[in-house]
């Protein structure tokens, strides 16, 4: 996370190619961009962070602009698309990556390896069909590959276990780019 916590914002906002409107970001060499236009973060993540961490977390804590309930995002498969609202669908690329920034914010000590351990990374996601998002949508699967690459798998395959890398391969283009070129090169190097 590189800039400060979000909160709920009013009414309707508008979600486009490269994000949610009036949301910024602050380094754009790592962050943001058109396939991780939407981070969402699950509630009942947040909630057993609570525990862990003793404090309070409230939705948007970790950086995310969705915060969802009841959906599994571990266990979203990479190319999965989800509706909310009327219009809006959005596509999961990949997991987040824990960085030094999100440590800080957080004055959390060792933070990426203990989010790293936890697997449950949440999901970034790109906008296939752009439309409005409310507090309080709710989020529709309208499609699930057929594959098995889902945002744990490939956040661990990021995140230390490299023999799991050629296993993404199947997510193909859903798979955010610079992911999929990780995997296509480390499965070249296997041969």
């Amino acid at each position: 996370m590189d800039g400060p916590v979000r909160v709920a914002a009013p009414g309707p906002k508008g979600v486009g190619a490269s994000g949610v409107a009036g949301d910024a970001v602050c380094n754009t060499e790592h962050h943001g961009g058109d396939d991780q236009a939407v981070y969402a973060f699950a509630r009942e993540d947040l909630d057993a962070w609570e525990r862990e961490l003793g404090r309070t977390l409230p939705n948007g804590a970790f950086g995310e602009n969705l915060t969802t309930e009841g959906l599994d995002i571990s266990g979203a498969l990479v190319g999965e698309r989800w509706r909310i609202g009327p219009e809006l669908v959005l596509e999961v690329t990949c997991g987040r990556v824990p960085c030094l920034n999100f440590q800080r914010h957080l004055g959390e000590r060792g933070w990426v390896k203990r989010f790293t351990r936890q697997g449950a990374p949440g999901a970034y996601l790109r906008v296939i069909e752009p439309g409005e998002i409310r507090a309080g949508d709710p989020v529709e699967i309208v499609h699930r590959p057929s594959h098995d690459v889902t945002v744990n798998l490939a956040f661990r395959a990021t995140m230390g276990e490299h023999d799991l890398l050629p296993r993404l391969l199947v997510a193909g283009e859903a798979l955010h780019p610079e992911l999929l070129e990780r995997a296509r090169k480390h499965t070249a190097r296997q041969e």
